[in-house]
């Protein structure tokens, strides 16, 4: 009885926790684009 009070908890826990690292990710992506994208710029002037 208590696996069937503890499995749903268990799915919504690791539901965030992968939204969260999808949100993680993202965000280090733009801050690599970011930091690409400033090198650019410092080499062309």
């Amino acid at each position: 009885m208590k696996l069937i009070r503890i499995a749903p908890l268990a799915v919504i826990a690791a539901a965030l926790m992968l939204a969260g690292c999808a949100n993680t990710v993202r965000g280090v992506g733009k801050d690599v684009k970011n930091t690409a994208n400033a090198v650019e710029d410092t080499v062309n002037n």
